[in-house]
């Protein structure tokens, strides 16, 4: 059963098996695969996967997703839990049951292992991946959150370009006085 909010942008070559719930605004870009045999995969609002993203369940773990994320290119997540306004870098692996808190930003090539818990606001690196540093980065992650669902919006109207030039300028600039004062939350209703 696939519970996908019609506002979501699902690139081809995608591929989405099982059990999976998608929220609004939310993109799934290309060569993305989903696969929910057992459990399920949740994914929130205005969440972007990007390409070469998989994303599996445990046997006995779903994996959830917050709003406000990016999975970069090239990540696995398997069978965790990643809060809020995270960020996760290229070719990172999360495993079962490890959670990632809200506003925190896993690097690029990090290896979380199996039952690893971060507060929120954690920077998260190495192999084995541990806590470098705290900050919140959660304006920042919504942030490129926000740019990939514009991002998404364009590639809709096939407009494949929609990060360049003035117009884009000002949309940036508009969602960034937005974000300073989380009025692009209250926009959303919440």
């Amino acid at each position: 059963m696939q519970s996908i909010h019609e506002s979501v942008f699902i690139a081809d070559g995608a591929q989405l098996y099982g059990c999976i719930e998608i929220g609004e605004g939310s993109s799934v870009w290309p060569n993305v695969v989903m696969r929910a045999e057992a459990q399920s995969i949740r994914v929130g609002r205005y969440t972007n996967l990007q390409d070469f993203v998989m994303v599996h369940i445990g046997y006995g773990d779903p994996t959830v997703i917050g709003d406000f994320c990016s999975i970069t290119h090239h990540t696995t997540i398997h069978g965790c839990r990643i809060e809020d306004y995270c960020l996760i870098g290229i070719n990172a692996v999360i495993m079962d049951r490890a959670v990632i808190g809200a506003g925190s930003i896993v690097a690029g090539g990090a290896m979380v292992t199996e039952d690893s818990v971060f507060a929120p606001g954690s920077i998260i690196a190495g192999v084995p991946a541990q806590k470098i540093s705290e900050r919140d980065c959660a304006r920042a992650n919504r942030l490129n959150a926000w740019q990939y669902h514009h991002n998404a919006q364009g590639y809709l109207r096939h407009d494949h370009r929609v990060w360049d030039g003035p117009e884009y300028a000002k949309w940036l600039a508009e969602i960034e006085t937005e974000i300073e004062t989380d009025r692009d939350l209250e926009r959303l209703g919440g």
